[in-house]
């Protein structure tokens, strides 16, 4: 489930017809229940139409990454349009998810895993309770030979702060993570 579409801006408005609260509420709901994970959605608009006994639902959403998707279904009843128009929605979505997915890079090697170190401690090193640290839960975490800009979309499509990935063009482990304010910070070790 995407965790970005929570507070989803909707705007839903009407050509040549007054939507009523029913109908504004059953697009809203539509458009809400859309949790593909990528791309993130930004704000979306609806836009009712009807012209005679066609009945035209329309949306758009506005996405990260500048991608805009348009979707339009026409029926004899505002509720099915609508019905199909996120139909379309969700397989645009569906689409561009696969595309990007296909674009990227063959991968060098085969999947890493970072080993565990135990590092000792000096004879002489006195212990107190409170300094040392309290760890909870130990993970392993798969590392795979990535580009940045795949780590940057995996980052997208998943609720982590971070991605382990090894740099394809450098060879080394780095870690992307996500920063308090917009955007990504990508951490590259430098070994003297």
């Amino acid at each position: 489930m995407q965790v970005a579409n929570v507070n989803l801006p909707i705007k839903v408005t009407g050509r040549h017809v007054n939507v009523t609260e029913a109908m504004k509420d059953y697009a809203i709901k539509k458009v809400e229940g859309l949790h593909l994970d990528y791309p993130r959605i930004i704000d979306a608009q609806v836009i009712l139409d009807v012209q005679k006994i066609r009945h035209i639902a329309e949306v758009i959403l506005h996405c990260a990454n500048h991608i805009t998707i348009e979707a339009t279904s026409e029926s004899t009843d505002m509720y099915a349009s609508v019905d199909q128009v996120m139909d379309k929605i969700a397989q645009q979505m569906r689409k561009y998810k696969t595309k990007i997915m296909r674009q990227h890079r063959p991968r060098r090697g085969e999947v890493q895993h970072i080993e565990e170190q135990v590092l000792s401690i000096d004879e002489n090193f006195e212990s107190h309770a409170e300094s040392e640290p309290n760890i909870m839960q130990t993970e392993r975490y798969p590392v795979k030979p990535m580009f940045v800009d795949e780590a940057v979309l995996q980052l997208e499509m998943s609720a982590r702060q971070f991605v382990v990935f090894q740099n394809a063009k450098t060879d080394k482990i780095n870690v992307l993570y996500r920063r308090k304010e917009s955007g990504f910070g990508l951490i590259e070790p430098v070994f003297p």
